[in-house]
């Protein structure tokens, strides 16, 4: 039952993503930060701006190992890792799910909630992908650490954090923060070892800040910065409308009043208290940490304290679920009451993935292991085959119009891609002085002029620029759709030789 029960979740899941992609989002950093593990003179210009983000990282490299050892191609380890993704996530809730009720109907209904992909309000966090995120993966090893900790394995619970934070840190952090302090209010013989690490860590955070790699990340966001940060509207908590707030709080108020329901029935966990004191702390991190996002303290802003709510609102759900199914009634009513609740939230999932594949994004395949072939990706092949040292210049907004980015498919340097790097900008202000001049450099890209292009061309050492328009420059690949045109000379083809996405 189970396993045919994640299977079920795993599926809707990816229908209520759209489908699996290759490539796709944020894939736009991972994939050539993993990229350049397989091949290391690859994006010889961009490597410092991809380096604001993946030094905290350690996903990159044990992917690009893992390519390595395996000699899978990064499209079929993709795919096995983001099913076994939402494998664990899946199978995480349904574990909690069997401890934290008394019917199976209600485990049920609480996986079936967790297929229904939406963005956790005003966060930069989506409860699933439709493409491999270390955050997700991240995610369902920390509710497995959730398990460890309720099951009374406090040890099991403090490695698989560790896990997590191999994968994604920020998400291990707040899972950290969360299970330390359950596991401190459950344990008292574990009080005074995660008394010290807590020093330990406070110790080497303070040398990291002010001595070691994130020097520089106690100053404040100046307008210069900000203006590249502008359209980030999850950054600043300040910028939230009332509704936003009402909404993520009101995760709070559904966990206190869940767990006193609970405990006036005697019928919490025993380990329940401990962790609903740890999801507490959490929302006291979150206003503690809004007087600094509003000061623009770049630390404060980068460690996106928000997603916190992430962790909350799946524990109110936990709540919901038993309040909506197991709180009021008669044994027998409430049997009713839990398979008309499962089948409306299992038809719902159902309808809801079943629309967003066949009205929403019809074109897209419920599972696909590389990007749709098309105008834009055979311009891309084309660039692989260009030296490795060329620079492109194409549409700022090319992978949200085309599907995927140019660092991605094409595996070259590239000039700008707005969503992207404006998103790798929060790290670092170098970054973001990049691509502030870049952007103000390029201006409307619609309007780029073959003079204009020649002059980016000289000022930044840009190759060819690729674009669905007709200009007055020297042609050296055309599609359909795209042309492709020399900025400056030899950047004609290279043999053949495979990109790294078909290794």
């Amino acid at each position: 039952m189970t396993v045919a029960l994640v299977a079920a979740a795993c599926l809707l899941g990816i229908l209520n993503s759209g489908g699996y992609q290759y490539g796709a989002s944020d894939q736009a950093f991972y994939l050539p930060a993993v990229i350049q593990h397989l091949d290391t003179s690859l994006f010889p210009r961009d490597r410092e701006l991809l380096h604001a983000q993946d030094r905290f990282m350690l996903f990159d490299d044990l992917a690009g190992g893992l390519a390595k050892a395996t000699g899978v191609s990064l499209p079929v380890l993709f795919l096995v890792l983001f099913l076994a993704g939402l494998g664990v996530l899946f199978a995480a809730s349904t574990a909690l799910g069997r401890l934290w009720y008394r019917s199976w109907w209600s485990v049920v209904a609480l996986t079936l909630v967790l297929t229904l992909r939406h963005r956790i309000t005003r966060t930069g966090v989506n409860t699933l992908e439709g493409y491999l995120h270390p955050r997700v993966l991240a995610f369902g090893v920390g509710v497995w650490a959730v398990v460890a900790f309720l099951r009374g394995r406090p040890a099991l619970a403090v490695g698989l954090v560790a896990a997590a934070a191999a994968l994604h840190p920020t998400t291990a952090l707040w899972f950290a923060l969360w299970l330390g302090t359950a596991i401190a209010a459950a344990e008292p013989r574990w009080r005074k070892p995660l008394a010290a690490a807590a020093a330990a860590g406070v110790v080497i955070g303070m040398w990291l800040l002010w001595f070691g790699p994130l020097r520089g990340h106690l100053e404040r966001i100046d307008a210069a910065w900000l203006a590249v940060l502008a359209t980030k509207d999850y950054l600043f908590v300040t910028d939230w409308p009332i509704s936003a707030w009402l909404i993520n709080l009101s995760y709070v108020v559904v966990i206190a009043i869940g767990y006193r329901l609970r405990a006036a029935r005697h019928l919490t966990h025993p380990r329940e208290r401990a962790l609903v004191i740890g999801a507490l702390t959490l929302s006291a991190v979150f206003l503690a940490s809004v007087p600094l996002v509003m000061m623009r303290l770049a630390l404060a802003v980068q460690l996106q304290v928000p997603r916190v709510f992430w962790m909350l609102e799946w524990t109110a759900a936990l709540y919901l679920i038993w309040m909506a199914m197991e709180l009021h009634g008669r044994e027998s009513s409430r049997a009713s009451v839990r398979t008309w609740v499962t089948v409306v939230v299992a038809l719902a999932t159902l309808a809801r993935g079943a629309y967003i594949m066949t009205v929403e994004h019809p074109e897209r395949q419920v599972v696909g292991m590389t990007p749709r072939e098309s105008p834009w990706t055979d311009a891309m092949a084309w660039l692989r085959q260009t030296p490795v040292d060329t620079h492109v210049l194409a549409d700022p907004n090319h992978a949200f119009s085309y599907g995927s980015s140019a660092r991605v498919l094409g595996e070259r340097d590239l000039f700008l891609d707005a969503s992207k790097d404006t998103a790798l900008a929060i790290y670092a202000r170098p970054a973001a002085a990049r691509v502030l001049e870049r952007i103000q450099a390029l201006g409307d890209f619609s309007t780029l002029t073959p003079e204009a292009a020649r002059n980016l061309a000289g000022r930044y050492d840009l190759d060819v620029l690729v674009t669905e328009r007709t200009m007055n420059l020297p042609l050296v690949y055309t599609n359909e759709m795209f042309n492709v045109y020399e900025l400056r000379p030899s950047v004609s083809p290279a043999p053949p030789v495979g990109g790294a996405n078909e290794r």
